[in-house]
């Protein structure tokens, strides 16, 4: 134990002298949540809209106000053609095209019916969807509105009335689903790449040979190489809980101790996967490329962004190979559920098993080749 103490000196000592690791550990895990919380969103906001009205009346210029009034929408300019609207959809100056054709309003008076055109940029096909969605959605307002005031004969009573109810995010705040899965991310870059080039530093400075020369036993070096680096990243979900709970107005519903214990475990397939890639390059910049390409195969397939149901069946099959998806699937449901133990048991027996499998290749691997 006391060997152990005298190496987490060492290693505490070297990465606070470290001027450019310092950063990495302190400064760019905040920056990426706070970033990353406000941008890293499918919210549709500020749509770029571009309006044709050729009708120019009374009922056309209602239809407009509900636009402009909407936080979904922004008004770019107005087109005196539809060519001319096309145009700014072409040039990526809009995103929709409303066009209020001559003799609108004539025809809801006349025929009790008016038609509209509602062109969308579909480039990006779910956000296309978002936009026609909230388009349809004012449309259909202005729509009822519209029989309620100036045709009272043609009112329908409603035959079911629905009131939606969400549960663990009532606000429907995307900030609120991606804070918990971006602490994971916050954790598992101090874990795989700081524990990754960790031992390969010792490699490049030559140090590694005086190491393996001392009488220290080879469990006391991986302990005392990995324990600092958990420390740390317990310290930084710490951090960030407090800044999701004071910047974000998100509480941890669940228990803080469930959170920190499965993290703790968590951390120990991180630093696992960090050793066992050190132990296979030489350089760090060799450590650096690998984890990247695990970290990003990992993310993208975390859930994070997109929902793990949605992909193929081959792809969720692979991501059951993915330790970041089963964290945040976890923390989510601590954080926003209240969730226990037994409600995600069976993620975190998946979890210890990874973690002693990550453990039991780095240490042989670590055995083989130094």
């Amino acid at each position: 134990m006391r060997t152990i103490l005298y190496i987490l000196q060492k290693e505490f000592i070297q990465i606070f002298r470290d001027k450019a690791m310092l950063p990495i550990i302190l400064v760019v895990p905040v920056l990426q949540l706070l970033v990353l919380s406000y941008t890293a969103t499918f919210e549709i906001k500020n749509t770029r809209l571009i309006i044709c009205d050729q009708d120019g009346s009374s009922e056309s210029r209602e239809l407009l106000a509900k636009f402009s009034g909407s936080d979904f929408f922004q008004i770019e300019g107005f087109a005196s053609r539809y060519e001319e609207g096309v145009e700014w959809l072409k040039q990526g100056r809009a995103e929709q095209l409303l066009m209020i054709k001559s003799g609108f309003s004539e025809d809801l008076h006349r025929e009790g019916t008016g038609k509209l055109l509602l062109v969308t940029d579909a480039i990006n096909g779910s956000a296309a969807a978002l936009m026609n969605a909230y388009a349809l959605s004012i449309i259909n307002q202005y729509n009822n509105e519209l029989i309620q005031e100036k045709f009272p004969g043609k009112i329908l009573a409603e035959a079911v009335s629905i009131s939606p109810s969400y549960w663990y995010n009532p606000d429907l705040n995307y900030k609120t689903f991606m804070v918990p899965g971006i602490l994971v991310l916050l954790v598992t870059i101090i874990g795989m790449f700081l524990s990754g080039m960790n031992v390969v530093k010792e490699k490049e400075l030559g140090t590694i040979e005086q190491i393996n020369v001392t009488p220290i036993k080879k469990y006391q070096f991986v302990v005392g190489k990995l324990l600092p680096f958990w420390i740390i990243a317990l310290f930084e979900l710490a951090f960030g809980l407090i800044v999701a709970r004071l910047v974000f107005q998100i509480p941890v519903v669940g228990s803080v101790g469930l959170l920190f214990g499965v993290a703790s475990l968590y951390l120990l397939v991180v630093l696992g996967f960090g050793l066992l890639v050190s132990t296979m390059t030489d350089t760090m910049q060799q450590a650096m490329f690998i984890s990247w390409f695990f970290m990003v195969v990992f993310i993208l397939m975390s859930g994070l962004f997109t929902p793990v149901e949605s992909m193929p069946d081959w792809a969720q099959w692979i991501n059951t190979l993915n330790p970041i998806a089963y964290f945040i699937q976890i923390n989510r449901m601590i954080m926003l559920k209240g969730s226990g133990f037994s409600d995600f048991s069976g993620l975190f027996y998946s979890l210890v098993a990874y973690a002693i499998l990550t453990l039991s290749l780095a240490v042989w691997r670590y055995r083989k080749t130094v």
